[in-house]
């Protein structure tokens, strides 16, 4: 079995990108957005973390998140929100998908990939670039033609906030 090693630093920035299981596009249906809000403000009670930028796509999600200065427990943090999604909705989705014995011995149901991808932003620059990242992968994906149309995306805060001009990835 592979062993997975996190490194987790404290006060860090960290890019994520989470995939629902088999790739399902269930992220951005309305019973799915209004969950995954609810369970990142509730893990946000909890176990603060400031969230830099995310953009939902149908089938996964990216961010930035900053952890607190003597805090770098990304890990629990992604549980929980996944766990408080499937608990809240995972029997309403119908998805069509197999659990594994390996999901059924470990508990688990068919809504996330098990592991997600995590890197830890090292310096302004980088930062910039998974900010870019984040905002054009719907335009990537083919989901729009431009940045500013797609609904579930941080770039309209960048744009209000004068991050990026209003026409930024045209």
């Amino acid at each position: 079995m592979a062993e997975y090693r996190r490194e987790y630093w404290q006060g860090a920035t960290y890019f994520f990108t989470q995939v629902t299981c088999d790739r399902q596009p269930w992220l951005c249906d309305d019973m799915a957005r209004v969950a995954l809000r609810q369970a990142i403000e509730t893990v946000r009670r909890k176990r603060p973390f400031q969230i830099d930028a995310f953009v939902l796509l149908p089938d996964h999600f990216h961010c930035l998140w900053t952890l607190p200065e003597n805090d770098g427990d990304f890990s629990t943090r992604m549980r929980l929100v996944k766990s408080h999604v499937t608990r809240a909705i995972g029997d309403r989705l119908n998805l069509e998908t197999t659990i594994t014995a390996s999901r059924k011995a470990r508990r688990e149901r068919n809504l996330w990939q098990r592991r997600f991808w995590e890197h830890r932003v090292r310096d302004e620059q980088e930062f910039a670039a998974y900010c870019d990242y984040i905002h054009i992968n719907p335009v990537k994906h083919g989901l729009c033609k431009s940045p500013t149309d797609w609904p579930w995306s941080s770039i309209h805060r960048f744009i209000r906030q004068g991050i990026y001009p209003p026409d930024w990835g045209q």
